[in-house]
């Protein structure tokens, strides 16, 4: 299971940065440093639904560790192909949500002029700058489901990694140890 979720892991990788890589050369060498609305729709979606779900799969990352090396005997059961498939679906319908989210409320505002946002990389705050309207819920939004995110994940990183650590420190014997990492 764990070639299967660095597979997926990779994958993020590769995705999160094909999605700010290509404009920012674009970018460098011909110095327009605008993007569309539309590129800018697109490029915020797919950045957020991908740096999410990564974020989700290192914490699912770290409870495979955590029930391999805490509950050796039950590992195959609790990590099967399918409940590895649907921890890997579940993290990707969090970034999915999160991206709606994030965009959903980005875009929801008005904008005045013309429809190119004057920065390289769409990001919420160069759109939120670029807005004529209020910000002030999306900013609370946006601030709450980030943060909602970060804790969740790193809670769940930080305690499987005390879990591991705990297990190793109460093995006995050396070698024990030394098969946990």
């Amino acid at each position: 299971p764990m070639y299967f979720f660095l597979r997926n892991l990779s994958f993020l990788d590769l995705c999160h940065s094909s999605v700010i890589a290509p404009k920012a050369l674009a970018s460098f060498f011909t110095h327009n440093q605008t993007i569309s609305y539309t590129g800018c729709v697109a490029q915020l979606l797919l950045f957020s639904l991908f740096i999410t779900t990564e974020g989700f799969l290192l914490a699912v990352m770290a409870y495979d560790r955590f029930i391999a090396i805490c509950y050796p005997l039950l590992y195959p059961i609790m990590m099967s192909r399918k409940s590895c498939q649907q921890l890997v679906a579940a993290s990707y319908a969090c970034g999915c949500a999160n991206g709606v989210i994030q965009t959903s409320f980005s875009f929801r505002l008005r904008f005045c002029g013309s429809s190119q946002i004057n920065h390289f990389f769409c990001d919420v705050p160069a759109v939120m700058k670029a807005s004529v309207t209020d910000t002030y819920v999306n900013e609370v939004v946006m601030f709450a489901l980030c943060n909602v995110i970060i804790v969740i994940t790193t809670v769940a990183i930080f305690t499987s990694y005390a879990y591991i650590l705990s297990t190793i420190l109460k093995t006995r014997s050396a070698e024990g140890r030394y098969k946990a990492f």
